[in-house]
């Protein structure tokens, strides 16, 4: 029996789009047609007018680093074989904030407001699932 893997999402039928766009590189946000807000983590809704007029709109993958924590130490797989990583909070360019990690970039050169670019990790599982995670520029 394999371990329980804590760092693969749950894909439904609503998330589908925003995952297969991740397999293609591409990274997705939500846009409301009510009030034109863009909102990342996808919901069904706009959290700001509650409008249900929203829909997909391919980021540029341009954000800039707004904070970060150094993980040293996370018991939960497969963290555990990834410490230290850089659990972030990134600020798009189409305006929403995304939760996120910070790769290919030692901790002494992190600074709020350094340009970051999306890229995409592929986590092994069943079926394979692509995640995306912020480089410097």
């Amino acid at each position: 029996m394999s371990a329980a893997r804590f760092d693969l999402p749950e894909t439904d039928a609503f998330t589908r789009p925003y995952w297969d766009a991740a397999a293609e590189g591409r990274l997705l946000i939500r846009r409301c047609a009510a009030c034109s807000a863009a909102h990342h983590y996808p919901r069904e809704f706009c959290p700001r007018c509650w409008s249900e007029d929203v829909h997909w709109e391919e980021a540029s993958g341009r954000a800039v680093l707004y904070t970060w924590s150094v993980v040293h130490l996370n018991d939960l797989p497969p963290f555990g074989e990834r410490v230290p990583y850089t659990a972030a909070v990134v600020d798009l360019a189409e305006g929403p904030r995304m939760m996120t990690e910070v790769v290919d970039c030692p901790e002494g050169e992190l600074r709020v407001g350094m340009e970051l670019r999306a890229r995409f990790r592929t986590e092994s599982g069943e079926p394979p699932v692509a995640v995306p995670v912020f480089r410097p520029c």
